[in-house]
């Protein structure tokens, strides 16, 4: 069942051309729609859901269903689900992507958007595939999620009954088409408003209470207890960190030197395999800042307040590896020339909600390097590779 790899890199050049940060996937939606057609896709298989209008943050458009119905031998076998992501950080816009051998990179001074497009280019050679060699396949969906990159909101929101019940599903996430990645960690995302009182800083500052002074003192308890950056707890691991400190809505902390700061808005995170323990790392965080609030107090003996809110954005998992996704996983990577390496992810996946839903969700890399950064490249050995891995989980008997 061999590949067509040229039409199978023209396909992610293509998409790679088409700019879609992280809520803003409209024309990616429309792109892909346009090129699962011209694979042979007819119309009325393809539609998008309306997972945006339930994610809490502006999002143009909902996911990107296609129906593909079994064939041939495999016809009446249960659904099995493919998905990837079709969002890209915002480091992304203004990429211009090159062939360079047997790499993409990009010419402009941008994230390049390999995550994840290379899931895009897996998922539609996929669907040309299958049309184009008539092969044999049980019933299969296709899942484009949106805004992945901001808090896996796509494959929080989506409708179960929109999917057609598939039994198990194979995301394209990463790397490595050999990474058979079978659990991930969970996270909270927190946020802390710290309330001072501004004063005169040169002529009365013993008036004022400095929310600055209540987050450094917070962030050194913090430190000290042993909850920034790794955590480790005995046998429990995590990691955590403080993101961007300001005034709120990405205004300074602070209005002036000779102000003492009234308010500074902190956000960050916390994360580990344990489902209990990344909570346990997001409650030091919330002690620590009640704790220094208390601490500083003004001449009048007035103290500071701090609003600590934490929410879950997605929760751990790690999958048996006798279950079946991860054994046709397995035996799918060998089949194709690889050493099948299986493994946990340290960050969050689109899979952690899909088996939160309770779809056994297998991820596979797909050609990704140095996503996020200014250096990202691709390896088209290995999306070409990820394309053949795709085929062959599809048609195993």
């Amino acid at each position: 069942m061999p590949v067509d790899t040229k039409a199978a890199t023209d396909r992610l050049m293509r998409f790679l051309s088409v700019e879609g940060v992280t809520g803003q996937e409209a024309a990616i939606g429309r792109e892909l729609t346009a090129a699962l057609k011209e694979a042979g896709v007819p119309a009325k298989a393809i539609r998008l859901d309306d997972a945006n209008t339930r994610i809490p943050v502006p999002t143009e458009t909902g996911n990107l269903i296609v129906d593909l119905p079994g064939r041939g031998a495999l016809h009446n076998q249960p659904r099995i689900m493919f998905m990837t992501h079709m969002d890209t950080v915002p480091l992304c816009a203004g990429a211009r992507p090159k062939k360079s051998g047997r790499k993409i990179v990009n010419s402009a001074k941008t994230a390049l958007g390999g995550d994840n497009r290379c899931g895009c280019g897996v998922l539609v050679t996929l669907a040309a595939e299958l049309a184009k060699q008539k092969l044999d396949h049980p019933p299969i969906t296709l899942l484009f999620c949106v805004r992945e990159e901001s808090g896996l909101y796509g494959a929080r929101h989506v409708k179960l009954d929109e999917l057609g019940s598939p039994v198990m599903a194979f995301n394209y996430d990463g790397g490595s088409a050999s990474n058979v990645i079978i659990g991930a960690v969970g996270a909270d995302r927190w946020t802390v408003e710290i309330h001072g009182r501004a004063s005169h800083a040169g002529v009365a500052p013993e008036r004022g209470i400095s929310s600055t002074m209540i987050m450094a003192l917070a962030l050194a308890e913090v430190k000290a207890g042993g909850w920034f950056g790794k955590v480790v707890k005995g046998k429990l691991q995590g990691t955590s960190n403080v993101g961007p400190v300001t005034g709120g809505e990405g205004r300074p902390a602070g209005d002036a030197t000779n102000v003492v700061t009234d308010y500074v808005h902190v956000r960050g995170e916390s994360r580990s395999h344990d489902g209990k323990f990344f909570k346990e790392i997001t409650k030091a965080y919330k002690a620590a800042f009640e704790k220094a609030a208390k601490k500083v107090t003004n001449a009048q003996g007035k103290s500071g307040k701090v609003k600590f809110q934490a929410q879950t954005d997605y929760y751990p998992f790690r999958m048996k590896e006798n279950l079946p996704v991860v054994t046709r996983a397995i035996e799918a990577v060998s089949a194709v020339g690889g050493t099948p390496n299986v493994r946990a992810a340290n960050g969050g996946l689109d899979a952690n909600w899909m088996v939160r839903h309770g779809i056994p969700t297998v991820t596979f890399g797909a050609g990704q390097n140095e996503a996020h950064t200014v250096d990202e490249w691709i390896n088209l050995d290995e999306y070409d590779r990820a394309c053949a891995l795709a085929l062959q989980v599809a048609t195993m008997r």
